[in-house]
């Protein structure tokens, strides 16, 4: 089989189609699931809405089937939706056909296996098996396939778990990604008036990446929720399972500080209870959490490292800046924006302030969102990063290699890492001025530099 290795990332599967794959790629991958995992039991297989996410579902569906494995069709749904949908079988496995963020020319898959979602070493695994082809055979025992509908009963589940104190008029912008009709029926579900943006589903993107983490993907959010004078507004990218979120005075509320908010809403009846954030945090993050009785737990950046973590540490609620947030109290602890969104809704409207004065009371320093230094190449990022842990030089200050470079000092932090979806170095700072922000970027401008010299740094 041929099949390109940068395929299989660190967590998911995810290239260009056409380009670097296609649907016998993709019927591989499912044999070389079903192969790998012979006791998955029946697995529950959802699409985002990408033209051509129905063929490569299909694709994979039929790859399970042909090594054995059993597969529920959940159709045209948002990622959470299949993890609940997963979380209703015995097995509790789940693929999820979708291109997340990405261009409307990628695709991809996410893998949960008897609730584990795959990461690293476990996807580098199918790799081979594909390559290799040393499938299982269904020894005339070929797998069963079927169809059920889950939108309905999810955003019901949600419903019932969450009630707001009074309806809220919020703007919901879905960038033509498959999240949009769930959003539109949740928040209605809830009683809000809500005002929809491109919450049709189109695989081709038409108005603006569906990605929350890009602040050009919100200014049209923005601009509604200031000239309606709405009380929030909500961003979902491709798949559904990263929020974006602007307050009523149209700020840019990055997920550090969503996670804030919701720490104090999960603390309040779990005291002492940990919560997980990712590198790219704010440090103010760690500080409310041990403030308001809660242990936090710093993890590597990927929704299925942060998952992993959470499921060995018991955690409440875990997140990551790039808008992955899990609630585990009262949900199953999968990235769930959708359900995110309503635990958020429930608590401004528990509050009698507008939600801009609400963040307002949340400790708050300088920072930058997530910048990229980009590559041509996919893996240049990490053979860069490999040479930078060795090279860069940061004196005295406090250097935490979990993910990257996380580089401490008494006013301020800044962060490089290789990202894991996209041949890009990740950056961000933080800092008590502005002043100490702009020395921290000249220090890693510095740096980066030293290691190569023709990098285009953005800052």
């Amino acid at each position: 089989m041929n099949i390109d290795r940068s395929l299989f990332r660190a967590y998911d599967v995810r290239g260009v189609v056409g380009d670097d794959f296609g649907e016998a790629q993709m019927f591989a991958i499912g044999r070389a699931l079903a192969t790998r995992y012979p006791d998955c039991g029946e697995v529950a297989v959802g699409r985002d809405g990408r033209l051509s996410s129905a063929a490569l579902a299909g694709a994979l569906i039929d790859g399970l089937n042909a090594s054995g494995a059993d597969a529920v069709e959940v159709g045209e749904v948002p990622t959470p939706a299949l993890y609940f949908a997963a979380y209703r079988t015995e097995s509790r496995s789940g693929l999820m056909v979708t291109g997340s963020h990405n261009p409307p020319q990628y695709n991809g898959v996410k893998m949960m296996i008897n609730g584990h979602t795959l990461a690293g070493d476990d996807v580098a695994a199918l790799h081979k098996l594909c390559v290799e082809e040393r499938f299982r055979e269904d020894s005339g025992n070929a797998g069963m396939r079927r169809e059920t509908r889950v939108l309905d009963d999810y955003v019901e589940a949600i419903a019932a778990d969450v009630s707001l104190k009074h309806p809220l008029r919020v703007a919901v912008d879905c960038g033509n990604g498959v999240a949009g009709p769930a959003a539109r029926a949740l928040y209605a579900r809830l009683g809000c008036e809500v005002t929809c943006l491109h919450c049709e589903v189109d695989g081709n993107f038409p108005h603006h990446h569906p990605n929350p983490s890009d602040p050009a993907t919100l200014e049209e959010l923005i601009g509604t929720v200031q000239s309606r004078r709405l009380d929030v507004g909500l961003a979902f990218d491709g798949d559904g399972d990263r929020l974006g979120v602007v307050d009523d005075a149209g700020r840019i509320i990055w997920p550090d500080r969503q996670m804030m908010v919701m720490a104090r809403d999960v603390l309040a009846d779990n005291p002492g209870a940990a919560v997980i954030y990712d590198v790219k945090s704010s440090r103010h993050l760690a500080r409310e959490v041990a403030r308001l009785g809660g242990v936090a737990r710093m993890c590597r950046t990927g929704h299925s490292f942060v998952k992993g973590t959470l499921r060995e540490t018991g955690a409440l609620l875990a997140g990551e800046m790039s808008g992955h947030i899990f609630f585990n109290d009262r949900w199953p602890g999968f990235d769930d924006a959708l359900y995110a969104g309503a635990r958020l809704l429930a608590v401004l409207a528990r509050d009698p302030d507008r939600s801009s004065a609400i963040f307002d009371r949340l400790p708050q320093s300088v920072s930058t969102p997530e910048l990229n230094v980009h590559f041509e190449r996919e893996g240049s990022q990490h053979e860069f990063m490999r040479r930078f842990a060795v090279e860069a030089r940061f004196g005295d200050a406090e250097v935490n290699r979990l993910d990257g470079l996380r580089v401490e000092f008494d006013d301020g932090w800044g962060l490089v890492r290789a990202s894991n979806t996209t041949p890009s170095l990740v950056l961000r700072f933080e800092s008590d001025s502005c002043a100490g922000l702009r020395k921290l970027q000249s220090l890693f401008r510095a740096q980066l530099l030293k290691v190569d010299a023709g990098l285009d740094v953005p800052f």
